[in-house]
């Protein structure tokens, strides 16, 4: 299927990033649940102060996104992700370091959380960037299924190494493991010997001018612009899901760290099995389809987790079904979204639009992940969470309203005019 042990894998320079995303999407699957639950566990957050939590993980959307952007055009972007990498080992590196000397807030955890997120951004934006400089634009979907089902391998097993290592070490010791992952992340991104040409210093512009392309290259397009509008929605209401879940699982429906850590995994099965299919699934119903179809049944699915009640085992199950089959269709969405983006958009311009996508998209992540929080509070997280599944479902309307919707394949690459 989507998933060929041949072409790509024998490609040297891919494989090695494939080796460094999968290996420090396991820490960052770790640290998914050591950190909330360093906050509600050792510190006693409540749902607002998870909303707060979620949200300074999103606040460099707004804050920073765009002149990573910026930079990813300027600069070789592998040097950009190996900064990255070293730098959030560090930052990582000094929760646990508080926990043992007896100084651990949640004010220090706002603040890792915000930086950390700040970094990732450079690194997310420099790495759909990078991507198409180490292979053909025809093998994107090919390149992107393949390191999505790598993180998927790793958001399988790191959620639930991550919540037994916060029932062993602790949570605040946990996180030491993705510090460490990303440090052979940068091991492996350092050897990467495919040349990267940098952008030419005469077309350098302004910053605000650079910026300002970027985003007309989103905004004028109309297959672009309505697939920033459908997934703002989706990572809007995903952040309901972002401050809650865990806490949702664990207080209301009674469920044990570790319970949770395996239940987060199976959505890492279901993105594997995703990846798996986003290929064939794609050819058969094309690309605009295909998008509509899998965010609308994603949201479809985790209806169920806000509808059941029950004994404890009835819980796990539809809890596992629903992260099992939700993130198959959320992976085959999340897959069409990059690769569309980086087939439409031409190389000099890709890390500014990649970045100007994120922030259109992310820009409400933020007030998403508060909303959340203080609707927890005043609520429930049951309801709270439900009005985020309707959200899912009605967010294909953007694409539906728009040349997406007839979308067979990704069309020609779109320059800004104006």
């Amino acid at each position: 299927m989507g998933l060929r042990f041949t072409g790509l894998w024998r490609h040297p320079d891919f494989a090695k990033l494939w080796v460094a995303h999968t290996v420090s999407s396991l820490g960052t699957g770790i640290t998914s649940q050591a950190l909330p639950f360093t906050a509600i566990l050792v510190l006693g957050a409540s749902a607002g102060d998870m909303g707060l939590l979620a949200a300074a993980s999103q606040l460099p959307v707004v804050l920073v996104i765009l002149f990573a952007g910026v930079w990813a055009d300027r600069l070789r972007r592998r040097p950009i992700l190996i900064a990255a990498d070293i730098g959030r080992a560090a930052l990582l590196a000094t929760i646990p370091v508080a926990a043992v000397l007896g100084v651990l807030s949640l004010g220090q955890l706002f603040v890792v959380a915000m930086l950390v997120e700040s970094l990732t951004l450079f690194f997310s934006v420099a790495y759909r960037s990078y991507l198409p400089t180490l292979i053909p634009r025809e093998q994107l979907v090919d390149g992107n299924s393949k390191l999505s089902a790598g993180g998927s391998v790793a958001e399988i097993s790191g959620p639930a190494v991550g919540g037994a290592l916060v029932q062993w070490l602790t949570a605040p010791f946990a996180i030491l493991f993705d510090a460490a992952s990303f440090l052979f992340s940068a091991l492996f991104l350092g050897s990467v010997r495919t040349l990267e040409p940098p952008a030419p210093s005469d077309e350098r512009m302004g910053v605000r001018t650079e910026i300002a392309e970027g985003l007309r290259v989103v905004l004028r397009n109309p297959v672009l612009r309505a697939l920033a509008a459908c997934s703002g929605t989706f990572t809007f209401f995903g952040n309901f899901f972002h401050a809650l879940y865990v806490l949702y699982a664990t207080r209301d429906m009674g469920m044990p760290p570790g319970v949770v850590g395996v239940l987060v995994g199976a959505g890492g099965i279901g993105a594997l099995v995703g990846a798996m299919l986003t290929g064939p699934v794609t050819r058969r119903f094309g690309v605009g389809p295909t998008l509509m179809g899998s965010l609308a049944f994603s949201g479809l699915v985790g209806s169920s987790i806000v509808l059941v009640q029950g004994p404890l085992p009835l819980l796990i199950a539809v809890f596992f079904a629903s992260q099992l089959i939700g993130d198959i269709a959320i992976a085959i969405y999340l897959i069409n979204d990059m690769s569309l983006r980086q087939a439409m958009v031409p190389d000099r311009l890709l890390g500014r639009a990649s970045a100007s996508m994120g922030f259109l998209v992310g820009a409400l992540g933020p007030v998403g992940a508060l909303l959340g929080g203080a609707l927890g509070e005043l609520i429930g997280a049951r309801l709270t969470l439900g009005i985020a599944v309707v959200a899912f479902m009605l967010a294909p309307l953007w694409l539906f309203f728009s040349p997406a919707r007839t979308l067979r394949e990704a069309p020609t690459i779109a320059e800004p005019t104006g």
